[in-house]
């Protein structure tokens, strides 16, 4: 196969064709040798951007007398010949290339999709990050031959991993992407040519190719299921409580186990809500150890009473912790056997039988062939089936991921073990759930549960609500509704017509099924749907493009800002004459979306009846058809009220992003407290909210008007540990206020540089605004690491988890996140020792959400805007001290915590700290002396 031609270049830009090239590298191997390089700078003609000569280090001096791009075409294409070329994102080098004629004969190979299949559990995949995760001591500087160099190493390394899958996997992958151009293709062919001497098993049992997500079951299977007691044992809550004191079961078993006095209190707190079938919000500080204290007593309880607590969290990540640390560290303790499981929606697991069903009727687009590939090889190593350890990109992978997940609700468990040989793993967890005394939710789940009325979750009348700051967003989440134009196309071309999609499969494996006379009806009403299908695409399009003028006519032609449009929708609007536009062009296409659900009514009604014969495609067909026209049955009610009969205590908008090329419709909820009063507060026997951030000003009453928390006991415990020695919060006082844009600005890029030189790293900064992160970014980027200082930021194509990884695991890095980053870090010890928040919390106040709640505020200022500045504000703090043993300096690059009457409040909200305020280029000297650098 080789040998192979590695490509990079550098660009002005992203846009092929407003940007030009200026540089190209390109490096000759075979397998594991360097035969030749080339490289050239190139003259762009037209000026390098700075953010560029930062990234790259090439500036508008070096490619002055450089070669234009015409001059170095014919010596590149004699150095690539007829091999084929490898890039990485190679679509990208190739936009730019093609119209020279680069890449016209030859075989174009990715390792970005490479990568993207064979480490399919990889948090990310861009070539620095591939590169440090396959241990290549090579780095991705953005410099063309550099960059050359490291793709074709990271290469070699996969297509090792590549020869060493099971050949039936190999062979799996290939034949399934015979006639699909994706980037994969030609090495795995490669791969399984270099092994043709093996033998290629027969056609193997279908659940053969699962590893060992059939092996074993969550629980075990005489494990009884669990059911509510009408009068229920009450905690001894001493023994209880002595389980966490000294000399008890914790200090017995966990050498390094501490009492904590607020943890004792917390615990005995919960305990007793349980006796008394009482509800009880608790704010614990960091350190108090909130899980255990709610552990022992949810357990205890649900042993005794062979009945089951439900507890749910906000992340993933205190999911993690409990189901894997808190849990089993318990479960040692105890002497009776204590079940737990998670449970997730339904779409985070897999469904072996729809895979199936995909292989049979092949992949048909270079994301069904990528995802397909890229499932196939991580079912070796998975026993779970669990969405969240597979890496998906970008819309078109997740959509695939959304075909072959367990999200149809009529599969059964009985299907499940009749076609595949054993119960898939979402029926095994929840069959789980219903034996666990404690299950383990996120938020969404609970909510969704609450929406469908009790029809997800077993039975339950004990819930611990952990990360309860997050629950009203949660619920807003879970009950809005959003839609794009691409949303309803992707909707749309799954349906299909006479020779695709549903009813294309559909006419297929009804041709040697039905009479002749039974085929020719069900192709009229297939060819009639189709029809009516277009036209309602159609429709929807000219929807959309009503709205586009709208929105237009709404901020009177101006151009649409860098954060995009928003605008959201009351009764004035609805009032103007363009909105009359609006709901005509709506109404034509909802009338034409009835007459095609009553189609597809008809349809299923015909599959339903072919379903008694027994083909298993068929009935997977069915599954996804009812599934796609509940999608559409939903999307004609939530549009159907979004242009004509909005809910009195929902919030509508509509938004466009910055590139003005997206529209999206928006609904959601205004206030959530009724909800809770109705389907938590009123019907469960005790309800444990708990978070270190509940209050604001030391009170709940924020929260608890938000909830409808009207009679749930309160406590309050702080921190046990010496914030006073161990955090120093530094005030900048000369620094220009956010109001000042550019000032405040060149103030934070030039505070960070000085910074983070004298710390070493070390450094989380927090952003309230992403471009303001990116400006920074550019701007420090390249003077940092002139000292060797990496700096990591979000939405670099890298997840939340991922970017704290690389920072924790580098020894000199600054991070730079924005919402994402404000809770939920944790970095304990010197590898974060400094945390700089830019600016104060606040919400936008245009954004509809905000705009709308603080409508129903008299002071919406100090009634709303502060109380949710001041939690998150507090979740940032809590990022830095995270062990007794930690210290280290908060930087407020924010002034107006001492210049407005309400800064006062944030401060008091914080712990018992070392405060100081000075000027900016004082902030690094302070910091070394603090950390004793």
């Amino acid at each position: 196969m080789f040998p192979i031609v590695a490509l990079d270049i550098e660009t002005t830009g992203l846009d092929a064709k407003k940007d030009a090239v200026i540089e190209i590298g390109a490096l000759r191997f075979n397998q594991n040798r360097i035969e030749d390089e080339w490289t050239t700078l190139i003259y762009p003609g037209r000026p390098i951007p700075q953010y560029i000569t930062q990234l790259t280090g090439i500036n508008n001096d070096m490619v002055h007398s450089a070669p234009i791009i015409e001059d170095v075409i014919p010596d590149l294409l004699q150095f690539i010949g007829k091999a084929p070329l490898l890039g990485h994102n190679v679509k990208f080098d190739l936009d730019f290339l093609n119209p020279y004629g680069v890449g016209d004969i030859n075989e174009a190979v990715d390792t970005y999709d490479l990568a993207s299949v064979l480490l399919p559990m990889a948090s990310r995949y861009n070539l620095g990050a591939l590169g440090y995760q396959l241990g290549i001591p090579l780095p991705a500087r953005h410099r063309a031959l550099e960059d050359a160099r490291l793709t074709s190493a990271i290469f070699t390394q996969l297509f090792r991993k590549a020869l060493e899958l099971p050949i039936h996997i190999l062979a799996e992958i290939v034949r399934l992407g015979e006639g699909i151009e994706w980037g994969g293709a030609w090495i795995f062919q490669q791969a399984l040519r270099q092994r043709t001497r093996e033998p290629i098993p027969a056609r193997r049992e279908e659940h053969d190719l699962y590893g060992p997500l059939f092996e074993q079951p969550y629980l075990p299977e005489d494990t009884p299921r669990l059911k509510s007691v009408e009068e229920p044992t009450p905690i001894d809550i001493d023994q209880a409580v002595s389980f966490v004191e000294y000399g008890g079961a914790y200090s017995h078993h966990f050498e390094n186990f501490e009492y904590r006095p607020e943890q004792a209190e917390m615990l005995r707190n919960v305990a007793l809500a349980f006796n008394h079938s009482s509800h009880l919000m608790v704010e614990a500080g960091t350190g108090v150890g909130k899980s255990i204290a709610y552990l022992v007593p949810a357990a205890l309880w649900a042993l005794q009473n062979n009945t089951r607590v439900v507890i749910t969290t906000n992340t993933i990540n205190l999911q993690d912790q409990l189901i894997n640390k808190d849990i089993p560290a318990l479960q040692e303790i105890l002497s009776e056997e204590l079940h737990a499981t998670v449970l997730k929606g339904r779409n985070n697991y897999l469904c072996p039988r729809k895979l199936n069903a995909l292989r049979r009727r092949r992949p048909e687009t270079a994301d069904e062939i990528r995802v397909l590939a890229k499932v196939l090889v991580w079912l070796q190593e998975t026993a779970t089936g669990d969405r969240q350890e597979i890496n998906l990109r970008g819309f078109g992978e997740q959509e695939v991921w959304r075909g072959i997940s367990a999200e149809d609700e009529g599969c059964t468990t009985e299907t499940c073990v009749r076609r595949m040989g054993g119960m898939c793993s979402f029926h095994q967890v929840h069959e789980a759930a219903h034996r666990a005394h404690l299950l383990v939710v996120n938020h969404a789940l609970l909510l969704a549960d609450v929406a469908t009325g009790n029809r997800i979750l077993p039975e339950y009348d004990y819930l611990i609500i952990d990360e309860a700051h997050h629950l009203e967003e949660a619920t807003t989440q879970a009950l809005s509704f959003e839609l794009t134009q691409r949303d309803v196309d992707y909707m749309l071309h799954e349906l299909g017509g006479t020779s695709s999609g549903r009813l294309g499969r559909l006419l297929h494996l009804t041709r040697n099924i039905l009479r002749l006379d039974d085929q020719a009806k069900l192709n009229q009403v297939v060819e009639r749907a189709t029809d009516l299908a277009f036209r309602f695409q159609h429709q929807v399009r000219q929807f959309f493009y009503t709205f586009n003028e709208f929105l237009f006519e709404q901020r009177e032609g101006r151009e649409i800002s860098q954060y995009g449009h928003q605008e959201r929708i009351i009764p004035a609007t609805r009032s103007q004459p363009a909105w009359l536009d609006i709901e005509t062009s709506w109404e034509a296409a909802q009338n034409t979306l009835a007459l095609l659900l009553g189609l597809m009514e008809d349809i299923a009604h015909v599959i339903t009846e072919l379903t008694e014969l027994g083909v298993e495609e068929i009935e997977d067909l069915y599954g996804n058809f009812t599934n796609l026209y509940r999608r559409l049955y939903e999307l004609h009610q939530n549009l159907n009220t979004f242009v004509f009969t909005p809910e009195e205590d929902y919030v509508y908008w509509v938004e466009i992003n910055p590139s003005g090329q997206t529209i999206s419709l928006h609904a959601a909820p205004l206030f959530i407290g009724s909800l809770m009063e109705r389907h938590l507060w009123h019907k469960k026997q005790s309800i444990i909210l708990t978070s270190a951030t509940l209050s604001t000003a030391g009170e709940f009453d924020y929260l608890r008007g938000r909830l409808s928390a009207h009679d749930v006991n309160e406590l309050l415990l702080g921190s046990p540990f010496d914030y006073e020695n161990a955090a120093l919060v530094y005030i900048v006082d000369d620094i220009a206020e956010p109001s000042d844009r550019h000032g405040h600005q060149r103030a934070v890029e030039r505070g960070l540089i000085d910074l983070c030189q004298a710390t070493g790293g070390r450094t989380l900064a927090l952003f309230t605004s992403y471009n303001q992160l990116k400006q920074t970014s550019r701007k420090i980027t390249p003077l940092l690491a002139e000292h060797d200082i990496m700096v990591y930021e979000q939405g670099e194509g890298a997840s939340p988890h991922s970017l704290l990884e690389d920072f924790r695991t580098t020894d000199r890095a600054v991070l730079l996140g924005t919402r994402a980053f404000w809770e939920g870090v944790d970095v304990p010890g010197e590898a974060l020792s400094v945390l700089v928040i830019v600016k104060l919390p606040f919400d936008v106040p245009s954004d509809p959400m905000v705009a709308a709640r603080s409508e129903t505020f008299e002071s919406p200022f100090s009634q709303y805007a502060i109380p949710e500045a001041i939690l998150r504000f507090r979740q940032g703090f809590g990022r830095l001290i995270r062990t007794q043993y930690d210290r280290g300096v908060v930087a407020i690059f924010d002034k107006r915590v001492l210049t407005k009457k309400y800064g006062q409040v944030f401060l008091d909200s914080l712990p018992q700290c070392t405060f100081q305020h000075g000027p900016l280029s004082q902030l690094p000297v302070v910091t070394t002396q603090w950390l004793n650098i």
